[in-house]
């Protein structure tokens, strides 16, 4: 199936890896869609793997980084229209939120950079409102705010 102009929504998991301070742990998309912006690692899940199996390689193949206990943090749903108004995109996305371990975190598929970012100071990075209300609730959900 495409991503562009599906035939039905994609399924999409997103991590929140968060540390002490707090901080959260973003990445610089490199393709597109929205190559060059700031948002949470993640991506689509895979057919046969769990939404929280696919959250764990995404975060793996992106970051390079390996979390412990994952929480179910909330949904969200992107849908995107074209200049017609057609649906070109469209993800209903299942964020996760986990502790960083350590480990040090290194740019790898689909993204150009990663960032350990103060929540207090979000603002610079032009990041979808959603991923600012996700970040919150796994801020709350983890005890870290």
């Amino acid at each position: 199936m495409s991503r562009e102009y599906p035939a039905r929504p994609i399924v999409g998991v997103g991590i929140v890896v968060l540390r002490p301070g707090p901080e959260v742990l973003l990445v610089r998309r490199g393709k597109a869609p929205d190559i060059g912006r700031w948002a949470l690692p993640g991506g689509a899940q895979d057919v046969g793997e769990t939404a929280e199996a696919g959250a764990r390689r995404e975060l793996f193949e992106e970051c390079g980084l390996v979390v412990g206990a994952l929480h179910l943090v909330t949904n969200v749903d992107s849908i995107r229209h074209d200049a017609d108004g057609r649906v070109q995109y469209h993800y209903t996305i299942l964020d996760f939120a986990g502790l960083w371990q350590g480990d040090v975190a290194r740019h790898g598929d689909d993204v150009d950079a990663v960032q350990w970012a103060r929540v207090d100071d979000l603002a610079r990075f032009g990041l979808w409102s959603e991923a600012h209300r996700v970040i919150a609730l796994a801020v709350r959900e983890l005890g870290l705010g």
